[in-house]
């Protein structure tokens, strides 16, 4: 399985061979980001099919990445599969990691 990672102001956020990917993003297992990296943001989003979204901005080197994260807590059963992940925009770049 090819691992993916997901980059920031040159540091990794998350590096995984297990994403799942639904509608083009590569949604990471939760044990596979550096937590310590992220930081609850207030903002909520609602997707008609996946449900809830919650956000986390991205936190490098004093930088921060407003809402560049986010996860579905409690997913819709169709979305059943990215419960527990993570996903990356704003500029995080997701690309093939090197083998």
């Amino acid at each position: 399985m090819k691992r993916y990672r997901a980059t920031w102001n040159g540091e990794v956020i998350a590096e995984s061979a297990a994403t799942v990917v639904v509608e083009g993003n590569h949604y990471f297992p939760a044990a596979d980001v550096r937590a310590e990296k992220l930081r609850p943001s207030d903002t909520h989003t609602t997707c008609h099919w996946k449900g809830l979204a919650s956000y986390y901005d991205v936190a490098v080197d004093g930088k921060v990445n407003p809402d560049a994260a986010w996860y579905y807590p409690s997913p819709s059963p169709a979305a059943a599969e990215i419960k527990d992940r993570i996903a990356f925009w704003h500029g995080v770049k997701v690309e093939p990691a090197d083998e």
